[in-house]
């Protein structure tokens, strides 16, 4: 376990009042951890912090958007595999509260790293436009109890008036070790567009249609069994390539209004039971987000664009452990407010 203690606690931006706090709980009849986080008072945007064009056409960049909580810390307190999540928001009367208010929850996992990225695993994240999920009892990621976490919600109050006492509950489902058959394991997956460690990825979309990308070479074999994605306002789809070939692998497409307000993007599932799309270590593969952006005006940092995938590693022990001396980890923990730390 990480000596972390409470720096896991230091809040990002102060949008949390004194009473915020995390409870978690489990429920071992239903293999269900329930993960309650709130009050928290959620603001409106506020035209001072649009710039240029866009508080004179009403259109507010990601920063206004989005307004980060406190991370949280908690020890995961079951040994298995997580198979799925739902979400739920409520005020102070314990009333529902519309998804779109949330922009992200980010799960952060202290003690496992991404693959493409040495920056620490993102376990579990929820968007707007992201459906809850339950996988089959046949795969789940693999976690134990006493695992290191970190929980924090960025909110996008578009209402233009502030909200009291909001929480936030999560429901994770759960595979105990029990379980037969054994799941096979799977790992999250991150593939980003255009991702920076320790800074916003956020990106501008300019009048008319833009494609932006990154390009990435896999460090080990695998199979992806399912994808799912983010996108913002006037997003179109997300696409992975692989360029050598030609190919175009998966193309996730957004489900959108007439005014290209974004209120989903669909799934790609794969297999589930041995079957999926392999990825080859040593080959390189593009992630594409593409936008189209009608309102004739540049909007600034108001844009993501993601994939992550349930990912079945040929070789789970060439996983790459968090090497807490990598500068680029440093500069994560750096962005979450947590100041740098090594495994003593």
């Amino acid at each position: 376990m990480l000596p972390l203690g409470q720096l896991l606690s230091v809040a990002i931006a102060a949008t949390a009042p004194d009473t915020t706090s995390l409870a978690v709980a489990v429920d071992s009849s239903k293999h269900e951890i329930v993960i309650r986080v709130g009050p928290f008072d959620v603001p409106a945007m506020e035209m001072h912090e649009m710039t240029g064009m866009q508080a004179d056409m009403g259109m507010p960049g990601h920063e206004a958007m989005a307004q980060d909580s406190p991370l949280f810390r908690f020890d995961w307190p079951v040994d298995g595999w997580a198979r799925g999540y739902r979400v739920a928001l409520v005020d102070a009367h314990g009333r529902s509260l519309p998804r779109r208010l949330l922009h992200h929850m980010l799960i952060v996992n202290f003690d496992r790293r991404q693959l493409l990225y040495p920056m620490l695993e993102r376990l579990l994240g929820v968007g707007a436009e992201t459906d809850d999920v339950t996988l089959p009892r046949t795969i789940g990621i693999p976690v134990r109890r006493g695992m290191v976490m970190g929980i924090y919600v960025g909110w996008h109050n578009e209402s233009m008036e502030a909200l009291d006492g909001v929480s936030l509950e999560l429901t994770v489902q759960w595979l105990p070790t029990n379980q037969n058959p054994t799941p096979v394991s799977v790992l999250p997956l991150y593939m980003d567009a255009n991702l920076t460690v320790g800074v916003s990825n956020a990106f501008d979309v300019p009048p008319g249609h833009i494609e932006k990308s990154w390009s990435f070479t896999m460090p080990v074999s695998g199979r992806l069994l399912g994808v799912g994605g983010h996108l913002h306002d006037y997003g179109s789809a997300v696409r992975l390539e692989e360029p050598a070939r030609g190919r175009t692998l998966i193309t996730l497409l957004a489900r959108r209004d007439s005014g290209g307000r974004v209120d989903g993007l669909r799934r790609k599932l794969f297999g589930v039971r041995g079957e999926g799309l392999k990825l080859s270590a040593g080959h390189t593969y593009r992630v594409v987000g593409v936008y189209d952006n009608p309102t004739g005006i540049l909007r600034r940092d108001a844009a993501m664009a993601h994939m992550v995938g349930l990912f079945v590693p040929e070789d789970l022990a060439r996983w790459p452990a968090v090497d807490w001396s990598d500068p680029v980890i440093q500069r994560d923990l750096a962005g979450l407010g947590i100041a740098g730390r090594s495994k003593e």
